[in-house]
């Protein structure tokens, strides 16, 4: 997913992709122990995706508290 694909997103929506993007790695790190993960680079993907997401609401949170639009 890129930046500019979240950005155009709500806050509200945003955390919500933040949550299911964890919750996402949970399940492929326990696939990953099993056994059964096929895409082992899907794995970096998503903490990729996490960082970016995190990095986007920190940036409205900043822009939110200094009254900049």
């Amino acid at each position: 997913m890129k930046a500019s694909e979240i950005r155009e997103l709500s806050i509200e929506e945003i955390r919500r992709k933040a949550d299911d993007l964890k919750e996402e790695l949970f399940n492929l790190r326990f696939q990953h122990e099993v056994g059964q993960l096929e895409n082992p680079q899907k794995m970096k993907q998503t903490k990729h995706d996490i960082a970016r997401v995190k990095t986007i609401i920190r940036e409205l949170e900043i822009k939110e508290k200094t009254g900049q639009e």
